[in-house]
């Protein structure tokens, strides 16, 4: 017993050193985690860990919405084929949404992206679009894994207004519960695709977070589990509890477990390190249900849950954009279907 313990003890020591030993990058974070619940209840959350307020709001962009990649002619173009809502960062880019089939998409944080070189031919989608790209054109993560692997255009980085790097990797996953990573590592593309692939924080890149999080697997959740704000034990955590929690078809005990989870790896408001790897204060949450297709959003400076019903919105094509002003506005909540007002859609973030 008292060896088991020592290597325990041990292990995590030499853990905690390779942690600490990583390069330090730029303070921002987030973390994404898929719940399986009974007879079909899938839920995905995640956190929008950042060190400023990034004016975000939510929107329902309809059907047949004429599209580009953001670079005018050497863009990408597109027309959509699904509506969806979408929560904006800086009302330059979609961070995060679900389509009206289902399928979600989260842009998060991963400081070793590399994206192709300027010089490849292929029409050009910037990062601000990306997410918006899958909401657009795919039901299912499968159709949005073929369409990837075919590398049919090039991904181009923009900063943040705030000057920070645009390095991202992506996340999805629809209603089946199947999901998709996608990283652009040293210049090319890197997909995870299936089932198992529920948990993405950020760095290091996800095939080196699969052996840390098997590490704290073998250790046993039930007796120790790491409690930092960093990535990879946000990972860890993740992991461990989006399958420990209750697994129901009930969608409201199904969500209230998911913002759980997610409330779990949240990191404290006020709270952002500089030099550290991956540490910013939560600014909000989202949790869609996949299986009844309601997209809630939980501003941590706010007392309440907002939500959209999707099953209740018109996407029908030339039913306008509409907008949810969240920014400044923390004391809004409960079911706001009805409440969007017509918008102009946001122009998305792209390079001089």
């Amino acid at each position: 017993m008292e060896t088991t313990a020592f290597r325990r003890v041990f292990l995590c020591l030499s853990l905690s050193a390779f942690l600490l030993a990583a390069p330090l990058q730029a303070a921002f974070s987030c973390t994404r985690a898929v719940y399986f619940g009974k007879d079909g209840q899938t839920v995905t959350g995640r956190t929008m860990d950042w060190r400023e307020d990034m004016r975000s709001n939510i929107y329902v962009f309809p059907r047949g919405m004429a599209r580009d990649g953001g670079l005018g002619e050497k863009s990408l173009q597109w027309t959509s084929r699904y509506g969806s809502v979408i929560t904006s960062g800086y009302e330059g880019g979609t961070t995060d949404g679900m389509n009206e089939r289902g399928l979600v998409a989260n842009l998060l944080y991963l400081a070793e992206s590399e994206y192709p070189p300027e010089g490849d031919a292929h029409p050009a989608i910037v990062i601000s679009t990306w997410a918006q790209y899958i909401l657009d054109n795919f039901a299912t993560v499968g159709e949005a894994v073929a369409e990837h692997r075919r590398e049919a255009f090039r991904m181009v980085t923009v900063a943040a207004p705030n000057g920070v790097a645009g390095n991202v990797h992506m996340a999805i996953s629809d209603p089946s519960g199947d999901s998709a990573i996608f990283e652009y590592i040293k210049g090319k593309l890197v997909i995870h695709h299936g089932r198992q692939y529920q948990v993405m924080t950020n760095s290091p890149i996800f095939s080196e977070q699969l052996p840390l999080n098997e590490y704290w697997k073998q250790i046993g959740g039930t007796t120790m589990l790491p409690g930092t704000n960093r990535s990879a034990d946000r990972f860890a955590r993740a992991s461990f509890y989006i399958n420990a929690v209750t697994q129901t078809a009930d969608p409201r005990e199904a969500v209230a477990a998911v913002f759980s989870v997610m409330r779990n790896v949240s990191v404290p408001r006020g709270i952002s390190t500089p030099g550290q790897p991956n540490i910013a204060t939560t600014l909000w949450r989202t949790v869609s249900d996949q299986k009844n297709r309601v997209y809630y959003f939980e501003d941590t400076a706010s007392p309440s849950l907002v939500w959209v019903r999707l099953d209740r919105t018109d996407f029908s094509t030339g039913s306008g954009v509409r907008k949810l002003s969240l920014a400044g506005n923390p004391g809004t909540g409960g079911d706001q279907t009805g409440n969007l007002m017509k918008a102009a859609p946001f122009k998305f973030l792209a390079p001089h």
